[in-house]
């Protein structure tokens, strides 16, 4: 006979002698007598001893259930930690890596394939370490001087165009309205609006405002700014005062002065004075300082 029924027909004092002997054989029967006589001891009045001892041996059973399952529970929140742990190990490991410079700030990086860059003042270049390897690749935002190891297809990506070398010295600067690459040695592949041109060392390749502007052949080695300086040939003198904005952390104030007139000279990122003199006198202008504010003008 099925044991629930065994308990229920012994609890309404309706065993039968077979039935009796059946019931006294159970494995549970010394905690049932014992359970009996404690619930006949507390029992009040219109208590249903049968419905109660029921639920008390539903709730053995849950009990049961839950111990043969406990085991799994901890193991979910280990491999729910473990989940965790290798999504933010993947996520930290693909993610981009981004160095910046501020105003009157230059530094040097080194690529994961020993490839080196200069950044110069104001400028921002990202690249990711974990798919390098794969694709050689840097977005750039400002000016950057690059030494580029020799290996697979190397692209400086820019808002303004695409620069593509596989071993060379390159200078790129991209700013508003502004894209200049300068080749010093090997070859550089250009591209500007769907548009490739290669440039050899001493070639520059020089968009401003949208227009292509001739340059004459570069000399240098290197580019000025890697030597606290900047050099300008025939430039519009508004790129003169937003270098200058960018190397020493000051806003300019112009009076009377044609921002788009052509200036060639250069300036020293190591003593302002000195600098502004280099930028004013060829153009017969005076200049302020109030704080970080410099205003122009004519004599």
């Amino acid at each position: 006979m099925d044991k629930e029924i065994l308990i229920s027909k012994w609890l309404d004092n309706n065993l039968n002698d077979q039935e009796l002997q059946a019931f006294k054989n159970l494995e549970d029967y010394d905690d049932l007598i014992k359970l009996n006589n404690s619930v006949q001891a507390f029992k009040a009045n219109n208590y249903n001893t049968s419905t109660e001892l029921e639920n008390v041996l539903s709730k053995i059973k849950s009990t049961k259930a839950q111990t043969t399952t406990h085991w799994f529970k901890p193991f979910m929140r280990v491999a729910a930690i473990l989940a965790i742990c290798f999504s933010l190990y993947y996520y930290t490991t693909t993610l981009d890596t981004t160095i910046t410079t501020e105003y009157a700030q230059k530094t040097t990086i080194e690529l994961p394939d020993a490839s080196s860059v200069a950044l110069n003042a104001k400028s921002l270049i990202v690249f990711n370490k974990k798919s390098w390897n794969q694709e050689r690749h840097v977005e750039l935002t400002g000016e950057a001087f690059f030494k580029v190891a020799k290996g697979s297809t190397f692209n400086v990506i820019t808002k303004s165009g695409t620069v593509t070398v596989y071993g060379t010295q390159f200078n790129v600067k991209q700013r508003d309205h502004y894209f200049e690459v300068i080749c010093y040695e090997g070859l550089v592949g250009v591209t500007f609006n769907s548009q490739e041109t290669k440039l050899k060392p001493g070639d520059s390749f020089l968009i401003i405002d949208g227009k292509l502007i001739a340059k004459e052949k570069e000399n240098r080695l290197s580019p000025s700014w890697l030597s606290n300086e900047s050099l300008f040939k025939s430039l519009p003198y508004k790129e003169v005062i937003a270098e200058f904005e960018r190397q020493y952390n000051v806003t300019f104030k112009v009076n009377g002065i044609d921002t788009q007139q052509l200036f060639t000279g250069s300036f020293s990122h190591d003593s302002i004075d000195v600098a502004l003199k280099n930028i004013t006198l060829p153009l017969g202008a005076t200049y302020s300082k109030t704080n970080n504010t410099i205003t122009l003008k004519r004599e």
